[in-house]
């Protein structure tokens, strides 16, 4: 079950606040989950069994922590919490990596050793995280162990973060799994919320990314540099508007209920160098690579070749954070360089060059990164790289791509304001002024968006394999 579908708009979502706003609050958190059980069971029957059980292992054993911690017996604390964290990211691996490994080997040893391919678990790398993220700050005393099982399950299961994010901390979470407050201004903002990240969804991210699966679609090397740029360019767009809009509608479903999560993008697109643009784009992933991964390596309080190899090995698992498959791995080593160039070799001339020229300098390293991010096989990565800059052996333009340009010129050029903070401004400025005009334009582009969704079959959902 998606967001951006007719039964979650109008069946799952309607049923859910109308029981949720009607019940006691004591059973509100109850409510909330038993039905985003239900939401996971939807798309993953067998699946919701293993995030049960991870659910009760991480409940267990953050008591257990706890118990140690209180005890004085930091040693046995330690045990447990490497305990924890093995079991954890051997679940992950076994669901999420095994047949990439067994893979690999079978590549560079010339073998053949059998397996078979698991259908990995919605949202898995998402709430494994976030268990993880519990079990690190109870460990380092950062909060109090959670004894409501009910209140630990709902932090974990929460539908409307938990197959695509934001990665929600516990910290973060704590006091409002306790203690919030429903009203219907909050309601309200909610759905203003859930509306544009509705509109980002179905509106901008699904139409561009027909544009790029068309590019996909053409033979290999006999495509324009144009039409190369073009369907790299709508990907750019798509998988911005893809998951920011998801992000919102998810931060927008969560006021609804109460509850307030962090932003996750904030116009990555307008960024003027990468350390930049990682500070903008999915804040909840690096946040939580910076707190449990970056700092306690030692981030950069150490020797120049230890934080270089600090970055490596943060970037290399984020990159396969986000997928089994060598293309995501040199995505995020690609990242890791990049950062490490910015910061010990291009500092001064970064700082010297005009602003313009350092935005168009990040967007353009952004694109190519994305080219191997959406190419699952690095010879196509690099096949469509050549496309891109190879002048010598492919026209600059050809019918194809000015049909695209034409078709689709006003599409991008939306998608380009709809990127940065401007247009926004502009709306709660007016919105301010007439509150009558926010409310036709909401129920304008939700209309627009379920017209879309009635006739139109191509509504994907890029991160739904992470």
């Amino acid at each position: 079950m998606v967001f951006s579908s007719i039964f979650f708009l109008f069946c799952f979502l309607p049923i859910v606040l109308i029981v949720y706003f009607i019940v006691p609050k004591r059973w509100k958190n109850l409510v909330l989950l038993l039905f985003s059980l239900f939401f996971y069971a939807w798309g993953e029957p067998v699946y919701v069994i293993l995030m049960l059980l991870s659910i009760l292992f991480n409940y267990v054993m953050g008591l257990d922590i706890a118990q140690r911690n209180a005890a004085h017996r930091p040693k046995k604390a330690k045990a447990s919490l490497i305990f924890t964290v093995v079991v954890n990211l051997f679940l992950l691996g076994f669901f999420k990596y095994a047949g990439f490994l067994i893979g690999t080997i079978n590549d560079l040893f010339v073998v053949n050793l059998p397996y078979k391919e698991l259908a990995l678990p919605i949202g898995i790398s998402f709430y494994t995280f976030q268990t993880l993220s519990y079990i690190f700050d109870v460990y380092w005393k950062k909060v109090e162990v959670q004894r409501n099982f009910i209140h630990f399950s709902l932090y974990v299961t929460m539908f409307p973060q938990l197959i695509a994010g934001p990665i929600v901390k516990y910290t973060d979470i704590s006091v409002q799994l306790e203690n919030r407050h429903v009203t219907l201004t909050k309601l309200g903002l909610g759905a203003e919320f859930f509306i544009k990240g509705l509109a980002k969804k179905v509106l901008l991210a699904n139409n561009l990314g027909q544009v790029y699966t068309y590019v996909q679609g053409l033979e290999p090397g006999s495509t324009s540099i144009l039409t190369t740029w073009l369907g790299i360019i709508a990907y750019t767009f798509q998988i911005y508007f893809d998951f920011s809009g998801y992000s919102d509608m998810a931060i927008g479903l969560g006021e609804m209920f109460g509850f307030q999560f962090m932003k996750n993008f904030h116009y990555p697109y307008v960024s003027k160098s990468i350390t930049e643009f990682w500070r903008r784009w999915h804040i909840s992933l690096s946040s939580w690579f910076r707190d449990y991964v970056y700092i306690p390596l030692g981030g950069n309080r150490v020797s120049v070749p230890r934080h270089i190899c600090n970055l490596l090995i943060v970037w290399g698992l984020t990159g396969l954070w986000h997928g089994a498959s060598w293309n995501f791995v040199v995505w995020g080593l690609y990242y890791g360089v990049l950062l490490i160039l910015e910061k010990y070799v291009f500092v001064e001339l970064i700082q010297r060059m005009p602003t313009w020229l350092n935005w168009l300098c990040t967007i353009l390293l952004v694109m190519i990164g994305w080219v191997f991010f959406s190419n699952t096989s690095m010879a196509d990565a690099w096949s469509y790289l050549q496309n891109m800059f190879d002048f010598f052996h492919h026209a600059l333009w050809d019918s194809t791509g000015l049909y695209l340009l034409q078709s689709n010129f006003i599409l991008m050029a939306i998608a380009a304001l709809v990127c940065g903070p401007g247009i926004y401004r502009v709306f709660k400025h007016w919105m301010q002024k007439r509150p009558w005009l926010a409310v036709v334009i909401n129920v304008v582009l939700c209309l627009a968006c379920v017209a879309y969704l009635v006739y139109d079959t191509y509504n994907p959902f890029l991160y739904f394999r992470f």
